[in-house]
C-alpha cells in the first residue's frame, strides 16, 4: 500500500530547523523555530525546574496513569495563573482546566470537542497566523477562515479592518484570538481594544479559543492576561489553549493546558465532560513529568519567585535583542526603517524581508529565516549580532 504514497511537503518552520542542522557553515544562524536561546546561544534548563525535579525525583512512587484530565495541582495552578486565585472564575468553579501534551495538544483537544460536540462550525483565524493552526483544525475536520488582523504598511494591528470582518462573522462561529505575543507578527490588541472585540464576540454569540503560548514575554504574567480578564469579565463562555514549554523552557517535556470557561459551574463540568471523552480517544491521558515541574514550582513560594524572575530575564533579554537588532542594522547604513521591531512583544516579527532575500540569506550566509519574514528574536545573541545584521545589509543593499 505504501508505494503508492508521495512524499509529504516538510513543515515550514520544522523543515526548516532540519536543514539548519545539517547546514556546515560555522556561522549559521537560525531564526525560523520559536525556541528561546540564552546570550551563549543555549536553551536552558530553568533554575526553578531543575530544582523543582531533583525534589520530584527524590519524593516520586510510582508511574502509575494520570486521570484523563491530568495532575489536578497542576490544573488548579493553571485556572490560578491565567485568572488569578481570587477571580470569581476560580472561586465558583466556572472555569476548569485539564492537562494536555503541549499547546499543540490543547488546540487539537479543543478542535476535537468543537467538531464532535458542537457541530462543523467555521473557525476563524487572524490574516496571518501561526502556520499550524490551520492544520489543526482543518485535522479535526473543521473549515477554517480568516480575519484581517496585521498592516503591513503601518506594522500594527489592523483594527477597523478586524472589527469589520468580526461583524459579520455568523452566530455561532469560532474564532481564534492570540492571548499575547502574537505569531508571527509580535503585535498586540491593547485593552482597549480587547474590550471591543469582546463586545463583538458577545453580540455575534461567538465562542473565542484562545491561543496563549507566550504568557510572561510581552510585560508580566498578570499584564500578559489582560485580555483573558477583559473576556472573564464580560461572562464570556471560551476556551483557553495554555502552553509551558516558553515560559518554562519545557519544550520537550510538552506541557500544556485546555481551559474550560461556562456560563456557571454546572456548564464548566459537564463541558470538561465531553473534552475528557475527546482525550480518551486520543492519549487517554496526559503525560506526568512536565506537569509535575510546573505543578511544583507554581505552589512553591521560593521556587515561584526564582521562575518569575527567571521568566523576566527571558523577556528582558528578548526585548534587548530587539533593541540591539535595530540599532546594529542602523549601524551597518540599513535605511530601511526597521524600528518597529523595537516595539513589538514576544519572540517574533514580522522583518518585512521578502522571500527572495530570506532565500539570498539562505543561501549565502547560512541564517534561516521562515519565507514569510517571519523572525525569531528569541534566537539572535550578542554573538551573532553582528553577523546577521551585516548579511542583512548586504542583501538589502544587492550585493
Amino acid at each position: 500500500m505504501f508505494d503508492t504514497l508521495v512524499a509529504a511537503p516538510p513543515d515550514p518552520i520544522l523543515g526548516l530547523t532540519e536543514a539548519f542542522k545539517k547546514d556546515t557553515n560555522p556561522k549559521k544562524v537560525n531564526l525560523g523555530v520559536g525556541v528561546y536561546k540564552d546570550a551563549g546561544g543555549q536553551t536552558p534548563v530553568l533554575k526553578s525546574v531543575k530544582r523543582a525535579e531533583e525534589r520530584i525525583l527524590s519524593a516520586e512512587q510510582t508511574k502509575n496513569y494520570l486521570p484523563i484530565e491530568g495532575n489536578a495541582e497542576f490544573d488548579r495552578a493553571t485556572l490560578e495563573l491565567l485568572f488569578g486565585a481570587q477571580h470569581a472564575l476560580v472561586t465558583t468553579g466556572r472555569a476548569v482546566t485539564a492537562q494536555a501534551p503541549g499547546g499543540t495538544g490543547a488546540l487539537r483537544v479543543a478542535a476535537d470537542f468543537i467538531a464532535s460536540t458542537l457541530g462543523k462550525r467555521t473557525v476563524w483565524l487572524s490574516d496571518p497566523t501561526w502556520p499550524n493552526h490551520p492544520n489543526v483544525f482543518h485535522a479535526a475536520g473543521l473549515a477554517t477562515n480568516t480575519y484581517p488582523y496585521f498592516d503591513k504598511q503601518r506594522n500594527a494591528v489592523n483594527f477597523a479592518g478586524m472589527m469589520d470582518a468580526l461583524a459579520t462573522i455568523p452566530e455561532g462561529d469560532v474564532i481564534v484570538l492570540h492571548g499575547c505575543c502574537h505569531n508571527p507578527t509580535g503585535v498586540d490588541l491593547s485593552v482597549a481594544q480587547w474590550e471591543a472585540v469582546a463586545a463583538v464576540i458577545a453580540e455575534r454569540k461567538l465562542l473565542p479559543v484562545v491561543d496563549f503560548a507566550y504568557q510572561g514575554f510581552a510585560d508580566g504574567l498578570s499584564e500578559d492576561a489582560a485580555g483573558l480578564a477583559v473576556l472573564a469579565d464580560r461572562g464570556q463562555e471560551m476556551l483557553v489553549a495554555s502552553s509551558y514549554s516558553k515560559n518554562f523552557g519545557l519544550y520537550n517535556e510538552r506541557v500544556g493546558a485546555l481551559t474550560v470557561v461556562g456560563q456557571d459551574q454546572s456548564a464548566a463540568e459537564i463541558t470538561l465532560s465531553h473534552i475528557k471523552r475527546v482525550i480518551r480517544a486520543n492519549y487517554s491521558n496526559p503525560p506526568s513529568h512536565g506537569a509535575a515541574i510546573v505543578a511544583t514550582v507554581l505552589t512553591d513560594a521560593e521556587l515561584r519567585t526564582i521562575w518569575e524572575g527567571e521568566v523576566q530575564e527571558m523577556r528582558d533579554r528578548i526585548n534587548t535583542m530587539r533593541h540591539l537588532f535595530v540599532e546594529t542594522l542602523h549601524e551597518k547604513g540599513v535605511t530601511q526603517d526597521f524600528s518597529f521591531i523595537a516595539n513589538q512583544r514576544g519572540m517574533f516579527s514580522f522583518s518585512g524581508l521578502t522571500p527572495d532575500q530570506v532565500k539570498a540569506l539562505r543561501e549565502r550566509y547560512a541564517i534561516y529565516i521562515v519565507g514569510s519574514g517571519r523572525i525569531s528574536v528569541a534566537g539572535m545573541t550578542e554573538g551573532n549580532m553582528e553577523y546577521l545584521c551585516s548579511a542583512i545589509a548586504d542583501v538589502l543593499n544587492g550585493a
